[in-house]
């Protein structure tokens, strides 16, 4: 089946769109110590995330990096973020991106506009190295597209789908040239950090099929990129040194299995545990997550909040802010089952305890089907035993995080 695989694929390549290369490459007699280290690594962490970098199942559109096993690293030369033969092509065929257009043309671009498309079927016997581009270049364009995520001219969505797709040919490349240093760490690091903000951002505007179909491709991505990021650290580790912010990233992979009902790898989180370092599972970051994990599955409502406001990190609370409803109401239905119908609670006091303006914990409570009442001193107030109570059936609206409001004006 494989085999059949890369032969359709072989055959597909010269009638894809989606990219204009045509790549050439003789097979050397041995592989680099780099690609060496890389592989036995990545095999080791392969365990924890099922997903390893040199596998297709990196991406399941990558092109497969296994058809590259075989060959010596390639060596990019092109000097551009997108090689002049596939600019050419795409003017020509009117396929330029709007942040691509010259002068908003759609038959125009230039080589500060245009920037290389995702291919899907790539076979290593046609690279060319002018197709490919090198490391300072690919450098160079992600840090062009991470701007990009500052623009306010278009809706997130184009943004993000652009955005989206190109990091995924700067991922390409980086497969195709076996790049593992600490510069492709940076680069990882900055790809799942676009990915987080986008699962946040895309969450929002779920109420359109497209976007919810988009959000759910983003997932995808995040998950397989940590996964190859986990095996970079692997590929560089040093027993008595942690990365940086590894800490930080696997603690978003234990963020991320907050939500039961999603499996967002194949390895149960408990497997994944055993192959984290000890310097990286003693981390205030790791600490945090399964801290947070724990509140949220048992319930404890007061511990989860009070970590998470005292805590939290910006990408953290991106991968947390969808549940962070999910515990409030799971508060407010235990506070009006369990309390006493004589005395109602005081909003004050429970907005203080949930992290929420009193305002927006009113809406919150009218839209779980709970009344509010005030008292003769003005005070609004939540009666208790009211049988009423019920998840909102079109979800919750976004409600700002008291202590965290630094991050929300990020959003």
């Amino acid at each position: 089946m494989e085999a059949r695989r890369s032969r359709n694929q072989h055959h597909n390549l010269s009638s894809s769109s989606s990219s204009s290369t045509s790549y050439t490459q003789k097979k050397p007699s041995n592989v680099t110590r780099h690609q060496s280290k890389f592989s036995s690594s990545a095999r080791s962490h392969s365990n924890a995330a099922r997903v390893p970098f040199n596998n297709a199942q990196e991406d399941a559109a990558d092109a497969d990096p296994q058809s590259f096993s075989d060959f010596n690293p390639l060596v990019g030369t092109c000097p551009y973020m997108c090689p002049e033969r596939e600019r050419i092509q795409r003017e020509n065929l009117r396929d330029l991106a709007v942040f691509e257009r010259l002068h908003g043309n759609p038959a125009k671009s230039s080589p500060s506009l245009a920037v290389k498309k995702f291919c899907r079927t790539i076979s290593a016997k046609y690279i060319q190295p002018s197709d490919v581009r090198p490391l300072n270049v690919l450098e160079d364009t992600l840090n062009y597209l991470m701007s990009l995520l500052e623009s306010k001219e278009h809706p997130f969505e184009v943004v993000h789908d652009f955005i989206s797709d190109r990091t995924r040919s700067i991922r390409q490349d980086l497969t195709m040239q076996n790049i593992v240093n600490k510069k492709a760490i940076y680069m990882y690091e900055q790809m799942v950090k676009f990915h987080v903000i986008s699962h946040h951002k895309l969450r929002h505007s779920m109420s359109d099929p497209n976007i919810a179909s988009m959000h759910h491709l983003n997932l995808e991505q995040l998950t397989k990129t940590l996964a190859s990021l986990f095996n970079l650290y692997e590929a560089n580790r040093n027993s008595t040194y942690v990365h940086e912010n590894e800490a930080e990233f696997c603690s978003l992979h234990v963020l991320l299995h907050l939500d039961s009902s999603s499996k967002p790898t194949v390895e149960p989180l408990s497997l994944w545990f055993c192959c984290v370092p000890a310097l990286v599972l003693k981390s205030k970051e790791m600490q945090f997550a399964r801290r947070i994990l724990r509140s949220f599955r048992l319930g404890n409502y007061k511990e989860f909040f009070w970590t998470t406001a005292s805590q939290a990190s910006y990408l953290q609370y991106c991968v947390m802010e969808p549940y962070i409803n999910e515990v409030r109401a799971l508060a407010i239905s235990c506070i009006n089952f369990g309390g006493y119908k004589l005395h109602p609670y005081p909003l004050f006091n429970l907005s203080k305890l949930l992290m929420i303006e009193e305002s927006d914990l009113e809406s919150f409570c009218n839209s779980c089907g709970l009344k509010t009442c005030t008292d003769e001193s003005g005070n609004k107030l939540l009666p208790t035993k009211q049988t009423t109570f019920s998840h909102p059936k079109g979800g919750f609206q976004h409600y700002s995080f008291l202590g965290l409001q630094e991050y929300e004006s990020k959003f």
